[in-house]
């Protein structure tokens, strides 16, 4: 299912946003002009993505919680101690508006 959710324009290079369409949590990432979509809740420490740290070098996420770090491309686990991905979505720029692909229940 595709959702809208905002202007692409609305989150800038190096800005993270988090969002909730159809209730789930959703973090969208804007590393550089490429967007990305995953999981807004850490796979270990259940904490918000969106609160941590965009490491736009590498293209991840880090937890606030406990440094867990995600590939925002595949949605890994990269460092301990989060052994378990994060939810990867679909994301596509349609005119100026931001959709994100959640899956169809």
């Amino acid at each position: 299912m595709r959702v809208r959710i905002c202007q692409a324009g609305d989150i800038a290079p190096g800005a993270m946003k988090s969002v909730e369409p159809n209730g789930v949590p959703v973090l969208i990432a804007n590393v550089g002009g490429a967007y990305f979509a995953v999981g807004d809740v850490c796979s270990h420490a259940r904490s918000r993505l969106s609160d941590g740290y965009l490491h736009e070098d590498a293209c991840t996420v880090e937890c606030p919680t406990h440094n867990a770090i995600f590939s925002l491309q595949t949605g890994e686990a990269l460092e301990f101690p989060a052994d378990e991905p994060i939810p990867t979505y679909g994301i596509e720029i349609v005119g100026d508006d931001l959709y994100v692909n959640l899956p169809d229940d």
